[in-house]
């Protein structure tokens, strides 16, 4: 199975990402065995990052180095020629020249998918504005049934901003191709988008709520988000709703035995320190599961891996 891009958990069918998620594990076993692969032996990764990253574009440049490749690129556009004016469309088309795949992460949404368009080379979208983030989905999917060996029949909660998240978008429509119950748990304001819920609610069962600790001790994945101050529009609006929520021990006291706190980072103050080094806190163990699944999507895409 090969895939040219990867720009939205849209173009994805369960199949594909069961795919993914076989590679990236079997990937892993192979890092364990032998530390740095070969596959990308002579490929080139360019990385184009219009916003601010550090866990996507050190991911994917750890996952590249790690499949024998090399990385160039830049970490803000203001080092570049988009500084004096160059197109987006200018741009992926001199890239293209010096890569063998592209990563792109920009504020506007349909971006990747223009520069895919594009490029003559694979792009892969690590975040287009409030839109799609579709690797951190994939794995966030990988991190769900590492630590419990399945994602079917769990009861998934998607807490914070759901209105501006990109990662719960696609997370949300990705875990509607499995059995699952969705809790959509959000302040007034940033609720799940409903052209969201109308798209997934004839899939899976939703639970749309405002009250955390009702939800806490019914579900298996929590999956906290911060309320993304960049994406208001008006920082008024943003005053009022900021540290509507934080998961802190007490509010875990009534949660089941087994359940994972996840989140896609960076926190500000919606999941306490204490947290950290509790038998619930998965969210470090998600950030690796980012080397994995992008070495897997490298792979696939540059057609080095079957």
């Amino acid at each position: 199975m090969r895939f040219q891009d990867v720009i939205s958990i849209d173009d994805f069918r369960k199949e594909d990402i069961d795919y993914v998620l076989r590679v990236a594990e079997r990937l892993e076993e192979e890092l364990k065995k032998e530390g740095t692969l070969k596959y990308a032996k002579g490929k080139v990764l360019a990385t184009l990052f219009f916003e601010p990253s550090t866990r996507t574009r050190l991911s994917f440049e750890s996952a590249m180095h790690r499949l024998g490749g090399a990385v160039i690129g830049f970490a803000e556009a203001s080092s570049t020629s988009v500084k004096k004016g160059e197109s987006l469309m200018d741009t992926i088309r001199t890239v293209e020249n010096y890569a063998d795949v592209i990563v792109i992460r920009h504020p506007r949404e349909g971006a990747a998918r223009l520069a895919a368009e594009v490029a003559r080379v694979p792009v892969i979208n690590a975040g287009d504005g409030a839109n799609q983030h579709p690797t951190q989905t994939l794995l966030d999917l990988y991190t769900i049934k590492k630590e419990f060996g399945k994602i079917d029949g769990l009861d998934i909660a998607l807490l914070g901003d759901l209105k501006y998240g990109r990662t719960v978008h696609s997370l949300a429509k990705a875990l509607s191709y499995y059995n699952v119950r969705l809790y959509f748990v959000a302040p007034k304001g940033l609720e799940m988008p409903r052209h969201i819920v109308e798209e997934i609610s004839n899939k899976v069962e939703i639970v749309e709520t405002s009250e955390l600790e009702a939800v806490i001790p019914k579900v298996d994945v929590l999956y906290v988000t911060r309320i993304q101050k960049e994406r208001f529009p008006d920082p008024a609006e943003y005053n009022k709703i900021k540290g509507s929520y934080r998961v802190d021990l007490k509010v875990l006291e009534k949660a089941k035995d087994t359940l994972k706190v996840m989140h896609p980072l960076p926190r500000v103050d919606e999941i306490a320190y204490e947290v950290d080094n509790t038998k619930y806190s998965a969210y470090f163990r998600q950030v690796w599961s980012g080397i994995p699944v992008r070495m897997a999507l490298l792979g696939i895409v540059l057609g080095v891996i079957e």
